[in-house]
Protein backbone atom coordinates (compact mmCIF):
# COMPACT_ATOMS: atom_id res chain seq x y z
CA UNK A 1 0.00 0.00 0.00
CA UNK A 2 1.22 3.15 -0.53
CA UNK A 3 1.72 5.83 1.93
CA UNK A 4 1.65 9.27 1.59
CA UNK A 5 2.54 12.77 3.57
CA UNK A 6 0.61 15.58 1.97
CA UNK A 7 2.58 19.14 3.26
CA UNK A 8 0.37 22.19 3.47
CA UNK A 9 1.78 24.61 6.49
CA UNK A 10 -1.06 27.30 6.14
CA UNK A 11 -3.70 29.15 5.94
CA UNK A 12 -7.23 28.08 6.17
CA UNK A 13 -8.12 28.49 2.64
CA UNK A 14 -5.34 27.30 1.10
CA UNK A 15 -5.72 23.90 3.39
CA UNK A 16 -9.54 23.46 2.35
CA UNK A 17 -8.41 23.98 -0.95
CA UNK A 18 -6.23 20.96 -1.20
CA UNK A 19 -8.98 19.13 0.15
CA UNK A 20 -9.64 17.73 -3.56
CA UNK A 21 -6.04 16.43 -3.40
CA UNK A 22 -6.55 14.50 -0.50
CA UNK A 23 -9.96 12.56 -1.35
CA UNK A 24 -8.65 12.06 -4.59
CA UNK A 25 -5.34 10.03 -3.48
CA UNK A 26 -6.93 7.88 -1.07
CA UNK A 27 -10.16 7.12 -3.20
CA UNK A 28 -8.99 6.67 -6.29
CA UNK A 29 -5.39 5.11 -5.25
CA UNK A 30 -6.53 3.21 -1.87
CA UNK A 31 -3.22 5.27 -0.18
CA UNK A 32 -2.75 5.86 3.11
CA UNK A 33 -3.12 9.69 3.90
CA UNK A 34 -1.05 11.35 6.50
CA UNK A 35 -0.96 15.50 6.41
CA UNK A 36 1.48 17.79 7.94
CA UNK A 37 0.11 21.42 9.05
CA UNK A 38 1.07 23.87 11.30
CA UNK A 39 -0.20 23.23 14.84
CA UNK A 40 -3.10 26.58 14.74
CA UNK A 41 -4.13 24.70 11.71
CA UNK A 42 -4.63 21.14 12.80
CA UNK A 43 -8.50 21.28 13.51
CA UNK A 44 -9.22 21.78 9.67
CA UNK A 45 -8.26 18.45 8.77
CA UNK A 46 -8.18 16.35 11.60
CA UNK A 47 -11.97 15.43 10.78
CA UNK A 48 -11.21 14.46 7.42
CA UNK A 49 -12.14 10.75 6.90
CA UNK A 50 -9.79 10.78 4.31
CA UNK A 51 -7.11 11.37 6.20
CA UNK A 52 -5.33 8.88 8.71
CA UNK A 53 -3.06 10.67 10.47
CA UNK A 54 -2.42 14.81 10.93
CA UNK A 55 1.12 15.41 11.63
CA UNK A 56 1.95 18.99 13.31
CA UNK A 57 4.60 21.57 13.86
CA UNK A 58 5.00 24.65 16.04
CA UNK A 59 7.90 26.57 13.70
CA UNK A 60 10.41 23.99 12.53
CA UNK A 61 9.99 20.30 10.26
CA UNK A 62 12.83 19.41 12.72
CA UNK A 63 10.38 19.05 15.48
CA UNK A 64 8.66 15.93 14.39
CA UNK A 65 11.28 14.86 11.00
CA UNK A 66 12.37 11.67 13.38
CA UNK A 67 8.85 10.71 13.51
CA UNK A 68 8.45 11.56 9.86
CA UNK A 69 11.55 8.87 9.22
CA UNK A 70 10.10 6.15 10.42
CA UNK A 71 6.77 6.40 8.86
CA UNK A 72 8.27 5.23 5.93
CA UNK A 73 6.65 6.98 3.84
CA UNK A 74 6.32 6.44 -0.12
CA UNK A 75 5.80 9.79 -0.98
CA UNK A 76 5.67 13.20 -0.08
CA UNK A 77 3.18 15.88 -1.86
CA UNK A 78 4.70 19.27 -1.23
CA UNK A 79 2.03 22.19 -1.90
CA UNK A 80 3.66 24.85 0.25
CA UNK A 81 6.61 24.75 -1.49
CA UNK A 82 8.92 27.21 0.64
CA UNK A 83 11.70 26.83 3.12
CA UNK A 84 10.69 24.75 5.36
CA UNK A 85 9.45 22.18 2.63
CA UNK A 86 12.82 22.66 1.56
CA UNK A 87 14.06 21.25 4.81
CA UNK A 88 12.19 18.48 4.96
CA UNK A 89 12.94 17.10 1.80
CA UNK A 90 16.52 17.14 2.59
CA UNK A 91 16.02 15.80 6.18
CA UNK A 92 13.15 13.45 5.17
CA UNK A 93 15.07 11.97 1.92
CA UNK A 94 12.55 10.65 -0.78
CA UNK A 95 13.09 9.83 -4.44
CA UNK A 96 9.36 10.64 -4.55
CA UNK A 97 8.64 14.20 -3.75
CA UNK A 98 6.40 15.63 -5.57
CA UNK A 99 6.23 19.72 -5.49
CA UNK A 100 3.49 22.18 -6.04
CA UNK A 101 4.09 24.64 -9.29
CA UNK A 102 3.93 28.40 -6.94
CA UNK A 103 3.89 30.18 -10.13
CA UNK A 104 5.85 33.16 -8.03
CA UNK A 105 7.31 34.64 -11.30
CA UNK A 106 4.01 34.76 -12.62
CA UNK A 107 2.77 36.44 -9.65
CA UNK A 108 5.26 38.87 -9.35
CA UNK A 109 4.47 39.60 -13.35
CA UNK A 110 0.80 40.70 -12.85
CA UNK A 111 1.35 42.46 -9.22
CA UNK A 112 4.26 44.47 -10.26
CA UNK A 113 4.00 44.74 -13.95
CA UNK A 114 0.12 44.27 -14.92
CA UNK A 115 1.46 41.21 -17.47
CA UNK A 116 -0.57 38.40 -16.72
CA UNK A 117 0.86 35.16 -17.54
CA UNK A 118 -1.23 33.47 -14.96
CA UNK A 119 -2.88 30.02 -16.32
CA UNK A 120 -6.34 30.33 -16.68
CA UNK A 121 -6.69 27.24 -14.18
CA UNK A 122 -7.88 27.06 -10.34
CA UNK A 123 -5.37 26.43 -7.98
CA UNK A 124 -7.25 23.11 -6.80
CA UNK A 125 -6.69 22.14 -10.55
CA UNK A 126 -3.13 22.76 -10.39
CA UNK A 127 -2.88 21.16 -6.78
CA UNK A 128 -4.20 18.16 -8.40
CA UNK A 129 -1.56 18.68 -11.80
CA UNK A 130 1.16 17.53 -8.61
CA UNK A 131 -0.10 14.08 -8.17
CA UNK A 132 -0.89 13.14 -11.68
CA UNK A 133 2.00 10.89 -11.50
CA UNK A 134 0.10 9.26 -9.68
CA UNK A 135 -2.47 8.42 -11.67
CA UNK A 136 -4.57 10.88 -9.94
CA UNK A 137 -7.45 12.65 -12.08
CA UNK A 138 -10.20 15.08 -10.79
CA UNK A 139 -13.43 13.99 -10.01
CA UNK A 140 -14.87 17.07 -9.99
CA UNK A 141 -16.93 17.02 -6.73
CA UNK A 142 -15.52 20.08 -5.65
CA UNK A 143 -14.17 20.94 -1.94
CA UNK A 144 -14.28 19.00 1.05
CA UNK A 145 -14.61 20.21 4.81
CA UNK A 146 -15.89 18.25 7.22
CA UNK A 147 -16.29 19.00 11.26
CA UNK A 148 -16.34 17.09 14.48
CA UNK A 149 -19.63 15.45 15.15
CA UNK A 150 -21.81 17.35 17.26
CA UNK A 151 -20.25 20.87 15.80
CA UNK A 152 -23.91 22.19 14.11
CA UNK A 153 -25.76 21.48 17.67
CA UNK A 154 -23.35 23.20 19.51
CA UNK A 155 -23.42 26.43 16.90
CA UNK A 156 -26.99 26.86 16.80
CA UNK A 157 -27.00 26.72 20.85
CA UNK A 158 -24.58 29.51 21.05
CA UNK A 159 -26.94 31.17 18.28
CA UNK A 160 -30.08 30.87 21.05
CA UNK A 161 -28.20 32.28 23.53
CA UNK A 162 -27.09 35.77 21.87
CA UNK A 163 -30.37 36.04 21.42
CA UNK A 164 -31.29 34.22 17.44
CA UNK A 165 -33.61 31.79 16.38
CA UNK A 166 -31.45 30.87 13.32
CA UNK A 167 -31.96 29.11 11.37
CA UNK A 168 -35.92 28.95 11.45
CA UNK A 169 -35.72 31.66 8.65
CA UNK A 170 -33.55 32.33 6.01
CA UNK A 171 -30.32 34.57 6.38
CA UNK A 172 -27.13 35.64 4.69
CA UNK A 173 -24.14 35.01 6.23
CA UNK A 174 -21.93 38.12 5.69
CA UNK A 175 -17.63 37.34 6.49
CA UNK A 176 -16.27 40.76 7.39
CA UNK A 177 -13.08 39.36 7.97
CA UNK A 178 -9.87 38.78 5.98
CA UNK A 179 -6.22 38.98 6.98
CA UNK A 180 -5.41 42.41 5.07
CA UNK A 181 -7.39 45.54 5.00
CA UNK A 182 -6.89 46.39 1.31
CA UNK A 183 -9.18 42.87 0.73
CA UNK A 184 -12.23 44.44 3.18
CA UNK A 185 -15.04 46.64 2.21
CA UNK A 186 -14.44 50.00 4.86
CA UNK A 187 -16.98 49.49 8.06
CA UNK A 188 -19.21 52.78 6.16
CA UNK A 189 -19.28 49.90 3.17
CA UNK A 190 -20.88 47.15 5.32
CA UNK A 191 -22.82 49.40 7.72
CA UNK A 192 -24.58 51.13 4.55
CA UNK A 193 -25.05 47.36 3.37
CA UNK A 194 -26.84 46.04 6.39
CA UNK A 195 -29.17 49.15 6.22
CA UNK A 196 -29.80 48.35 3.11
CA UNK A 197 -30.35 44.85 2.79
CA UNK A 198 -33.85 43.41 4.42
CA UNK A 199 -33.45 40.37 4.91
CA UNK A 200 -31.60 38.33 8.03
CA UNK A 201 -27.62 38.83 8.33
CA UNK A 202 -25.51 37.01 11.11
CA UNK A 203 -21.81 38.70 10.47
CA UNK A 204 -19.12 35.93 11.16
CA UNK A 205 -15.61 36.55 11.47
CA UNK A 206 -12.70 35.75 14.28
CA UNK A 207 -12.11 37.93 17.38
CA UNK A 208 -10.14 40.29 15.68
CA UNK A 209 -13.51 41.74 14.17
CA UNK A 210 -15.18 41.35 17.25
CA UNK A 211 -15.59 45.02 18.17
CA UNK A 212 -16.84 46.06 14.48
CA UNK A 213 -19.34 43.53 14.67
CA UNK A 214 -20.83 45.15 17.49
CA UNK A 215 -20.56 48.22 16.08
CA UNK A 216 -21.96 47.23 12.54
CA UNK A 217 -24.83 44.86 14.38
CA UNK A 218 -26.32 48.88 15.68
CA UNK A 219 -27.23 49.04 11.71
CA UNK A 220 -30.98 47.29 12.63
CA UNK A 221 -32.62 44.46 15.15
CA UNK A 222 -31.90 42.22 11.48
CA UNK A 223 -27.95 42.10 11.76
CA UNK A 224 -26.96 39.37 14.55
CA UNK A 225 -23.00 39.57 15.38
CA UNK A 226 -20.96 36.29 15.89
CA UNK A 227 -17.42 37.61 15.43
CA UNK A 228 -15.12 36.18 17.98
CA UNK A 229 -17.89 33.75 19.33
CA UNK A 230 -17.64 31.03 17.91
CA UNK A 231 -14.59 28.58 16.19
CA UNK A 232 -14.41 28.25 13.18
CA UNK A 233 -15.27 24.95 12.98
CA UNK A 234 -18.73 26.79 14.16
CA UNK A 235 -18.82 29.21 11.78
CA UNK A 236 -18.32 26.99 8.75
CA UNK A 237 -21.75 25.25 10.15
CA UNK A 238 -23.32 28.95 10.34
CA UNK A 239 -22.05 29.15 6.73
CA UNK A 240 -23.64 25.71 6.25
CA UNK A 241 -26.84 26.47 7.34
CA UNK A 242 -27.15 29.72 5.02
CA UNK A 243 -29.24 30.82 2.45
CA UNK A 244 -26.44 32.41 0.99
CA UNK A 245 -23.24 34.07 1.49
CA UNK A 246 -21.47 37.21 1.15
CA UNK A 247 -17.39 36.93 1.89
CA UNK A 248 -14.29 38.67 1.05
CA UNK A 249 -11.24 36.50 -0.38
CA UNK A 250 -10.77 34.92 3.01
CA UNK A 251 -10.71 31.50 3.97
CA UNK A 252 -14.82 31.18 4.96
CA UNK A 253 -15.01 31.61 1.29
CA UNK A 254 -13.85 28.09 0.66
CA UNK A 255 -15.57 26.97 3.36
CA UNK A 256 -18.60 27.99 1.67
CA UNK A 257 -17.73 26.85 -1.38
CA UNK A 258 -17.18 23.09 -0.03
CA UNK A 259 -21.03 23.44 1.39
CA UNK A 260 -21.90 24.77 -2.36
CA UNK A 261 -23.44 27.60 -1.17
CA UNK A 262 -24.65 30.70 -3.34
CA UNK A 263 -21.40 33.24 -2.99
CA UNK A 264 -20.90 36.36 -3.77
CA UNK A 265 -17.66 37.75 -3.39
CA UNK A 266 -15.96 40.72 -2.83
CA UNK A 267 -12.56 41.61 -4.23
CA UNK A 268 -10.34 44.03 -3.64
CA UNK A 269 -6.76 44.24 -4.55
CA UNK A 270 -6.15 40.84 -5.14
CA UNK A 271 -8.02 39.29 -8.28
CA UNK A 272 -9.52 35.70 -9.17
CA UNK A 273 -6.91 35.50 -11.89
CA UNK A 274 -4.95 34.39 -8.98
CA UNK A 275 -6.79 30.90 -8.93
CA UNK A 276 -8.10 31.49 -5.52
CA UNK A 277 -11.82 32.00 -6.34
CA UNK A 278 -14.52 29.73 -5.22
CA UNK A 279 -13.85 26.73 -6.62
CA UNK A 280 -17.07 25.51 -7.78
CA UNK A 281 -17.37 22.77 -10.63
CA UNK A 282 -20.09 22.68 -12.77
CA UNK A 283 -21.42 26.23 -11.95
CA UNK A 284 -17.98 28.50 -13.05
CA UNK A 285 -20.56 30.50 -14.96
CA UNK A 286 -22.69 31.05 -11.97
CA UNK A 287 -19.57 32.10 -9.75
CA UNK A 288 -17.84 34.61 -12.53
CA UNK A 289 -20.93 36.61 -12.48
CA UNK A 290 -21.64 36.77 -9.32
CA UNK A 291 -18.00 38.98 -8.33
CA UNK A 292 -18.08 42.17 -7.07
CA UNK A 293 -14.77 43.74 -8.27
CA UNK A 294 -13.80 47.27 -9.86
CA UNK A 295 -12.14 46.60 -13.13
CA UNK A 296 -10.26 48.28 -15.13
CA UNK A 297 -7.80 50.17 -12.26
CA UNK A 298 -3.89 50.32 -13.05
CA UNK A 299 -2.67 49.10 -9.93
CA UNK A 300 -4.51 46.32 -9.50
CA UNK A 301 -3.56 43.65 -8.32
CA UNK A 302 -1.08 45.29 -6.08
CA UNK A 303 -0.31 42.44 -4.21
CA UNK A 304 -0.86 38.99 -4.19
CA UNK A 305 -1.68 38.60 -0.69
CA UNK A 306 -3.13 42.12 0.89
CA UNK A 307 -1.81 45.24 2.32
CA UNK A 308 -2.81 47.50 5.56
CA UNK A 309 -3.27 50.39 3.74
CA UNK A 310 -3.74 51.06 -0.19
CA UNK A 311 -0.47 52.05 -1.29
CA UNK A 312 -1.25 54.65 -3.60
CA UNK A 313 -3.49 56.35 -0.78
CA UNK A 314 -6.82 56.41 -2.61
CA UNK A 315 -7.98 52.83 -2.12
CA UNK A 316 -10.53 53.06 -5.31
CA UNK A 317 -10.43 48.88 -5.47
CA UNK A 318 -12.70 49.27 -2.66
CA UNK A 319 -14.09 52.13 -2.74
CA UNK A 320 -15.50 52.02 -5.90
CA UNK A 321 -17.85 49.30 -5.08
CA UNK A 322 -21.24 49.82 -4.87
CA UNK A 323 -24.11 48.61 -2.90
CA UNK A 324 -26.71 48.54 -4.60
CA UNK A 325 -24.41 46.11 -7.01
CA UNK A 326 -23.96 43.63 -4.41
CA UNK A 327 -27.84 43.78 -3.56
CA UNK A 328 -28.60 42.88 -7.45
CA UNK A 329 -25.96 39.97 -7.27
CA UNK A 330 -27.49 38.45 -3.71
CA UNK A 331 -30.63 38.59 -5.96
Amino acid sequence: MQKVLIVRFSSIGDIVLTSPVVRCLSEQTGAEVHFLTKAGFAGIVEPNPHITKVWTIEKHVTEIISELRQEGFTQVIDLHRNLRTRTLALLHWQPKYYRFNKLNWAKYLLTRWKVDRMPDLHIVDRYLDTVRPLGVINDGKGLDYFTKEGTSKVAMQKLRKIGASLPDEPYLAFVIGAAHATKRLTEAQIVDFCRSYTGRILLLGGPAEADQGDRIAKAGDHVINTCGKFKLSESAELVKAAAAVLTHDTGLMHIAAAYRKPIVSIWGNTVPAFGMYPYLPGEEELEKDRRIETLGLECRPCSKIGHQKCPQGHFRCIREIEVADIIKKLG
